[in-house]
């Protein structure tokens, strides 16, 4: 009873911080779109992150997003708060809202996380949040979308820090989705299932390194549309993220970013994994050629996802439907 009722009372928190904003709901047209950028690695007055911006100018003008995630790594380059302003000011101008989860370089430039959150979360249109302090990471939340007359729940959003490297006596290499994080899941999940009815809420994750079975999922079936250039970076240790969200049943996809040579998207076990597409520009590694970002779409009355890739310029590439 007392874990219950310490849920709620996150949950009530996790309100009244949002009420700041308004519900994001699904347009007049009954879509929700969604543009993913990924691994920007903005340079302040560099001539390839200049064009990274362009990119993402010429994006919100032509796809209209009803919210524009960010899957990590946006800084590049110091100093890192102009960094933030100069690739956040291109939503901001656009006047959309938009969302944050850290990649593993972010706060390598002069600003740690807590800093960084700090910044975003005060910023016009930013539906970022610190999130709860107790949970491994920074910056763990959701964001709850509605129908288009904003009364019934249709969607969650989760949001994960993801972390940067093994913090693991004797294990190196990539960092991974912690217990806290996991169990906060399957209590936010359980909370959306318990409030629909005992019919799970469908859902999508954001966070930025890949789980392992995205490998799995890449090896072991020939369904991946797009790109795979490059072997999944993953975390070294496994830690059953992708388990929870198999036995909760919401879980309609998973975007990451990471890895610049993969744009992939497939299904396994009933879960959508997909990377969005390298946003940046030829400052860092890329050798898919143009950049872009990964678009997803939702019709309110329908149970299924549209995503296709988007390049600079406007081409888009593996569209796909999925079902749930």
């Amino acid at each position: 009873m007392k874990r219950i009722t310490l849920l709620y009372l996150f949950i009530a928190c996790v309100t009244l911080m949002q009420a700041q904003n308004k519900a994001l709901t699904f347009n007049q047209n009954g879509t929700f779109k969604i543009v993913q950028f990924t691994d920007i690695h903005f340079k302040p007055n560099d001539k390839s992150s200049a064009d990274a911006l362009n990119m993402i100018y010429e994006t919100l003008e032509s796809e209209q997003p009803d919210l524009v995630v960010f899957t990590g790594d946006i800084i590049g380059g110091k100093p890192a708060s102009k960094s933030l302003d100069e690739v956040l000011g291109t939503v901001i101008d656009n006047d959309i809202p938009w969302a944050f989860v850290f990649g593993n370089h972010d706060a390598e430039y002069g600003m740690n996380k807590k800093e960084i959150m700090n910044k975003l979360s005060s910023m016009p249109n930013s539906y970022t949040e610190n999130g709860d302090p107790n949970i491994y990471g920074v910056g763990n939340y959701v964001i709850e979308i509605f129908d288009k007359k904003n009364q019934r729940m249709q969607m969650v959003l989760y949001f994960l820090d993801s972390g940067s490297y093994s913090t693991v006596k004797g294990i190196d290499g990539y960092d991974w989705l912690s217990f806290s994080q996991i169990a906060w899941y399957r209590d936010m999940s359980e909370k959306y299932t318990s409030s629909n009815g005992g019919k799970p809420m469908p859902a999508l994750a954001f966070f930025h390194i890949p789980l392992h079975e995205y490998t799995t999922m890449s090896l072991e079936t020939d369904n991946i549309i797009g790109n795979k250039q490059e072997d999944e970076k993953v975390g070294e240790l496994n830690s059953g993220m992708f388990t929870a969200m198999c036995e909760s049943g919401d879980m309609v996809g998973v975007f990451v970013g990471h890895d610049h040579n993969n744009d992939y998207i497939g299904q396994y076990k009933g879960i959508a994994l997909g990377y969005g597409r390298y946003s940046g520009g030829t400052n860092e590694y890329n050798d898919l050629g143009t950049n872009g970002c990964r678009v997803i779409e939702f019709k309110e009355g329908k149970r299924v996802m549209k995503t296709y890739i988007r390049l600079n310029g406007g081409e888009k590439l593996y569209n796909v439907e999925i079902k749930y």
